[in-house]
């Protein structure tokens, strides 16, 4: 199915551009495309590991669906998981963040539900044919799968493949073109922006893989007139939600409106509910109940109104404070306010001595001279008491993991490995 449409795609656009690689200075029209990709068989083994964030990875995906072969890419760094073969009508498997040094945990997914996904992201974002993708996120990862490797091969949107994210590289890249689409994360666009390095031909921002801060949204369109729209999906059933308004959000916890074709309700913990025919068929090797027959639960906290989808963190990051619950989310939203704070990451630790709760720490990058008094003096005419911070760790930046994603676990064992039995920072 994959395959046969790509054929069709091809044919249609025969002798225009689908993909550039800047890095070798290559470039092939679609019948180009194709020969490459027919030039060789596919190895010989039930499941391809395409893994070269170049245009290697795209021939090495229509090998793969020309042989009908399941395809599991893998990220810069990341070993092939030894799995069996997914059940029968599945082609694709995608790592999800729950992966860990144990089992690998993999979502499967049918030829159907790729082109569900790559159908309402293209519909929904209004992806166009003279807006070619720029390329700097992984094709690996779900997010470039289904907004660059889906788009180019299911709908002829063509692909430009700068090499590296870096300011005057993406820049190089841009030039090529007219007019583009830049698909990013919020690092990405918060380096551009410090770099003044946004380009004026830039028709289609997007950004996703972890929340987009206002302050950076806001920034960014008063300085260029460009307005990133905030995508919102998940490894196990792609695009969930999208913000289409040409304008930056006045809240912080907007994620948009439901893709065409997406349904979102919550469950009775508030936890978002999807459904949709992209959600994957199956967790695999070991099948779980919230994924499977079109749905999709997850742990995310939302809330669900007529304008759109409110997320409000989720339900294992939440901070037990003397019996009470707080989303980290909300004490990050209230810290970014402050315009000393240019970014914070807010989680929970054990509280000391015979307390079973939690006590909260603020992870805090400052744009300006502050210290741990007058944060508190900020936040107590806008929280409760009991939502203030205890701990204050101030840091030079909050890099993001391989995923783009500020990784709350990851960030809270630092704490406790550089400040492991002394008071504070």
């Amino acid at each position: 199915m994959l395959y046969e449409r790509w054929l069709a795609v091809a044919n249609e656009r025969r002798t225009e551009t689908a993909l550039r690689d800047l890095a070798s200075g290559r470039c092939w029209t679609f019948q180009q495309l194709r020969e490459a990709a027919e030039s060789k068989s596919a190895p010989d083994q039930p499941v391809l590991f395409p893994g070269d964030d170049s245009s290697n990875f795209i021939v090495e995906v229509l090998q793969g669906w020309r042989a009908e072969k399941v395809i599991c890419p893998l990220e810069r760094g990341q070993s092939a998981p030894q799995v069996a073969v997914p059940p029968a009508g599945c082609v694709h498997l995608k790592s999800t963040s729950a992966t860990t040094s144990g089992a690998a945990r993999l979502a499967a997914f049918t030829p159907a539900q790729l082109l569900a996904d790559a159908g309402q992201i293209v519909a929904t974002m209004g992806l166009r044919p003279d807006w070619p993708n720029l390329g700097v996120i992984s094709m690996a990862h779900s997010y470039g799968f289904s907004n660059l490797v889906l788009p180019l091969l299911l709908h002829g949107i063509p692909l430009s493949l700068p090499g590296s994210p870096l300011p005057e590289i993406m820049l190089r890249g841009a030039a090529r073109e007219s007019a583009f689409t830049l698909p990013a994360v919020p690092a990405l666009w918060r380096a551009w922006h410090a770099a003044r390095t946004i380009p004026a031909n830039l028709r289609l921002a997007i950004c996703a893989g972890a929340p987009l801060p206002i302050n950076i949204e806001r920034a960014v369109f008063k300085d260029h007139g460009v307005k990133i729209h905030n995508f919102y999906g998940s490894t196990e059933c792609g695009g969930i939600a999208y913000d289409a308004s040409p304008t930056p959000r006045t809240d912080e916890t907007y994620a948009g409106k439901p893709l065409r074709e997406v349904g979102v309700s919550v469950d009775a913990r508030d936890c978002l509910t999807v459904s949709s025919q992209a959600v994957g068929e199956t967790y695999w090797p070991e099948p779980a109940e919230s994924l499977g027959a079109g749905r999709f639960q997850t742990d995310d906290l939302a809330a669900v109104k007529p304008e759109g989808l409110y997320l409000l963190g989720r339900l294992s990051d939440q901070i037990n404070v003397a019996g009470r619950k707080v989303s980290p989310a909300t004490i990050e939203q209230t810290l970014m306010r402050n315009p000393d704070i240019s970014a914070c990451l807010v989680f929970g630790i054990p509280e000391k001595g015979a307390g079973r709760g939690d006590s909260i720490v603020a992870c805090v990058v400052a744009r300006n001279p502050t210290n741990r008094r007058e944060l508190k003096e900020f936040l107590l005419p806008r929280l409760p008491s009991w939502q203030i911070p205890r701990e204050w760790w101030f840091v030079d930046s909050l890099e993001p993991n391989h995923r783009g994603k500020l990784s709350r676990a990851e960030w809270r064992k630092r704490f406790l490995d550089e400040f492991a039995g002394t008071n504070s920072p």
